[in-house]
């Protein structure tokens, strides 16, 4: 009967996840539905609901309720109510941050209570199984900290992984079914692992690309816990290092992006969760390739570390050695077909050209920052385009264009002439026909081939970014306090418009 359970829990969680999918996008149609702003870094086409949570959430529901009603089991054992309940209220914290933002500090505080809170009320990681040895370890107090990195990193890892249509839901989907094979005589932990791998298919219909609605962070909240709490219930049963460290090969490609991004925004001064457009997916996609390419090419590298997961679970974590040496062969195989790999390689480099950039990269987030708090007090959005033309000279920019509802305006900061200006252009969030263009001349006429260094271009780059983000913000904030479309000419009725041309010489398009 534990395939007949587990094939029934995957087709009621796919019938939920269709019907609640074809609703929110019908609904969808006539008014807007938690499309706030991306973080910097997604490469999601907007506009589009950030709800597939609560399709996920209504189907983990769903399947729950009927394991109930039919096997006449209204009491679960305590750990089965505890993995359900703070999946949810994991679930709830990521929905919050989908309609309005939460900010890193107190969403990653927020993880960190529900995930004590779970580690004391009886799901955490008690012992540990030392790799190529039969010698159990017991953590003793060791395991809350253990247990509470385990479930956050799981958590932020489908998180950061969701930058474009489809990626997350299908590497979350093969993680599922790896722990369905992990969890086979698990009982609800398998069961619960099958309704989200069928809630998942219903997914990816409406979010292969072109994506018509997104996890957003409550869905990629709820998978990434779900998964933590599931490798963990399921290790307790069976073989603990080869339960862990299963779904760490299918989650290979985000754990590698994952630890240079840190790398890179931690050399580069960055915080280390402000995403820089430098990620796998991202640069794939700068590269010229298709959104549908870039996502089946990395479900085939996902794949691949599929069947190593199955393996090391099977030969109980035996051949772990011969399974990773295979795993690292193939990233180094794989990163030398990517032309952007080779800066991974040059460390020295890398950390000498990110000291020098370091000092500027902090000095474009501080005038970034106070740019984004400018929102809620300008009077207009002209008053606001002089703030980025401001901190743009600042910064040494040569040019800004901004495109609006109404009109497309140009700031001439120097002497360059357009066909030597390297430009970085944004998309308004919402808006992909408004856009806030930055544009820098060759400082340096003998460089080679008569453009910027490299690692010049890289952070003029990162600072044009914080800027395109920061105008986001400020342009969102002054919509919503004073309800007014994003127009050059829109004013409240107690503010006066701003007159630019004193201050910049102003050329239209």
């Amino acid at each position: 009967m534990q395939f007949l359970e587990l094939f029934l829990a995957g087709l009621a969680g796919l019938i939920v996840s269709l019907s609640v999918l074809l609703f929110i996008v019908r609904v969808n149609h006539r008014r807007e539905l938690a499309k706030r702003g991306l973080p910097a870094g997604k490469y999601l086409r907007l506009p589009a609901p950030r709800l597939g949570g609560i399709a996920l959430a209504g189907a983990l529901l769903v399947v729950a309720a009927l394991v109930s009603i039919v096997k006449n089991d209204y009491l679960w054992e305590h750990q089965r109510w505890l993995m359900l309940i703070s999946t949810l209220g994991m679930f709830a914290v990521g929905l919050c941050d989908d309609f309005r933002p939460l900010g890193a500090r107190t969403k990653l505080f927020e993880q960190f209570v529900i995930a004590t809170s779970t580690y004391l009320c009886g799901i955490g990681i008690a012992q540990f199984r030392v790799p190529f040895t039969d010698q159990l370890v017991e953590l003793g107090f060791w395991g809350w900290p253990v247990t509470v990195v385990w479930l956050l990193a799981m958590t932020n890892l489908i998180n950061l992984i969701d930058g474009v249509d489809g990626l997350a839901g299908g590497i979350c989907l093969m993680l599922t079914l790896l722990l369905v094979y992990v969890s086979w005589n698990t009982g609800l932990t398998g069961i619960f692992a099958a309704g989200t791998a069928g809630a998942l298919l219903g997914f990816l219909y409406f979010n292969f690309p072109p994506a018509r609605i997104y996890l957003g962070a409550g869905g990629t909240y709820l998978l990434g816990w779900l998964i933590g709490c599931d490798t963990i219930l399921s290790s307790q049963k069976g073989t603990v290092f080869a339960a862990l460290a299963a779904p760490l090969f299918v989650l290979a490609l985000p754990i590698i992006d994952t630890a240079l991004a840190i790398l890179r925004r931690g050399l580069h001064g960055l915080p280390l969760f402000h995403g820089d457009g430098k990620q796998v997916h991202q640069r794939l996609l700068a590269s010229g390739h298709s959104r549908r390419n870039v996502v089946l090419g990395l479900y085939g590298f996902s794949a691949f570390f599929l069947l190593l997961g199955f393996l090391a679970f099977y030969w109980h974590g035996e051949y772990f050695a011969l399974l990773l040496g295979i795993g690292t062969l193939a990233v180094i195989l794989a990163a030398g077909r990517l032309d952007f790999s080779r800066e991974w390689f040059f460390v020295g480099r890398v950390l000498g050209n990110s000291m020098q950039a370091r000092a500027d990269i902090q000095y474009a987030m501080n005038l970034s920052h106070c740019l984004a708090l400018e929102g809620t007090r300008a009077e207009n959005l002209a008053s606001l385009a002089g703030d980025v033309v401001l901190i743009a000279r600042k910064l040494d920019f040569s040019a800004v264009k901004i495109r609006l509802e109404d009109d497309e305006k140009i700031w001439r900061l120097t002497e360059t002439p357009a066909a030597h200006l390297h430009s970085f252009k944004f998309p308004l969030a919402g808006r992909e026909y408004c856009f806030l263009e930055l544009s820098v001349a060759n400082p340096d006429d003998s460089a080679e081939n008569g453009k910027l260094p490299e690692s010049r271009l890289n952070t003029f780059s990162i600072e044009a970014e914080l800027v395109a983000e920061a105008w986001n913000q400020a342009v969102q904030d002054w919509r919503q306090a004073h309800r007014l479309p994003p127009r050059f000419d829109a004013v409240s009725t107690s503010a006066p418009a701003a007159d630019l041309s004193r201050e910049f010489q102003l050329s239209k398009a």
